[in-house]
């Protein structure tokens, strides 16, 4: 039985590559993780900070996810609220407790304080599709009001990751050490490759989900990463 810990992990808002994994485990034809987003938060008409076709920037957190790049459009609804959403920490927190229910008293009660630890201040998503309609990306990125919470969180989901074998090492990622990608299992009756990375920067966790036809470029993956890394690094310069 996975431990409380292990839960928030995977259902949390921690990305593809656990959520792979939870689903490997139910059998289920998916590999995307489950996300709650904030309908109050869902984009409605025109940004007025810029143009809506790159994506909204009209929030501390919306700024910090990487602007749909020359090559992408904007990507497909991301679970019931659309492609370019974000939640409030608290609400997201909730949802992460939620996603508890079931489990022991103990567990249960180690599982609230695992995400209370996290001090979550608020979770924005964006999809990208390639023009070239053989690619879909999801961006993540969640902010805490405590760095060493960030760092924990990186290393807890990263040494669950490795202690699962059948992922294939992911694309690295130039000029950031801070970041572990993973590919998922090679396959022959499979049509699809992906990669999932996870990184922190500052008091930001990232997470970057990428599906796509073979062939698969893990290198156009590890690209875009290392873009979103760099724009978190300088929000203030939107590409």
């Amino acid at each position: 039985m996975l431990t409380a810990l292990s839960v928030v992990l995977v259902l949390g808002a921690v990305g593809g590559a656990a959520g792979y994994v939870k689903n490997t485990v139910d059998t289920a034809d998916r590999t995307v993780a489950t996300t709650v987003w904030d309908e109050d938060h869902a984009p409605t008409g025109e940004d007025p900070a810029g143009e809506p076709s790159r994506g909204r920037h009209d929030t501390e957190l919306t700024k910090l996810l990487l602007p749909v790049p020359e090559g992408y459009l904007l990507g497909p609804d991301i679970g019931e609220l659309g492609n370019d959403s974000e939640t409030s920490g608290a609400k997201a927190a909730a949802a992460m407790k939620e996603m508890g229910r079931g489990l022991a008293g103990k567990d249960r009660r180690e599982l609230d304080k695992s995400i209370e630890k996290l001090r979550i201040r608020g979770i924005a998503q964006r999809s990208y599709a390639a023009d070239s309609h053989d690619l879909v990306v999801n961006i993540q990125v969640v902010k805490m009001r405590d760095r060493q919470a960030v760092r924990a969180s990186y290393l807890n989901r990263k040494k669950l990751l490795d202690s699962f074998d059948f992922f294939r090492k992911g694309p690295k990622v130039d000029g950031h050490k801070r970041v572990t990608c993973y590919r998922l299992p090679k396959g022959d009756k499979k049509s699809l490759d992906g990669v999932t990375c996870i990184a922190y920067e500052g008091a930001v966790s990232v997470t970057v989900d990428a599906n796509g036809s073979k062939p698969f470029s893990p290198s156009e993956v590890g690209d875009l990463v290392k873009d979103q890394l760099d724009h978190i690094a300088s929000p203030g310069e939107y590409v």
